[in-house]
């Protein structure tokens, strides 16, 4: 296997796992906005909010970097960013309870 293959492979691995990530989080985001909307509990509502934000940031580098040509530093701060203000707003989310 050259380095070009093993480039490759590891390439095609990644945009599978980031897709994966994407539509499981997505899924979770799904389900707690659903149970927001069946209980109108405002930390409920903050806990769809914080996962739709820590999944926007977990898939957000790899497409500002391939898409939009940002660079890859770049990305990944954006993304850091996001996942920390999800993860801000998932733990208020569980301390309003």
């Amino acid at each position: 296997m050259s380095f070009h293959d093993a480039g490759t492979s590891i390439a095609i691995t990644l945009a599978v796992v980031k897709t994966l990530i994407l539509l499981v989080g997505s899924f979770i985001t799904f389900l707690a906005f659903k149970a927001y909307r069946r209980t109108r509990q405002r930390a409920l509502w903050l806990l769809a909010v914080g996962f739709g934000l820590v999944t926007l940031g977990l898939v957000l580098a790899g497409l500002l970097y391939e898409i939009l040509g940002v660079s890859l530093m770049t990305g990944i701060l954006l993304e850091s960013l996001l996942m920390l203000v999800g993860f801000v707003v998932i733990a208020y989310s569980l301390y309003v309870t």
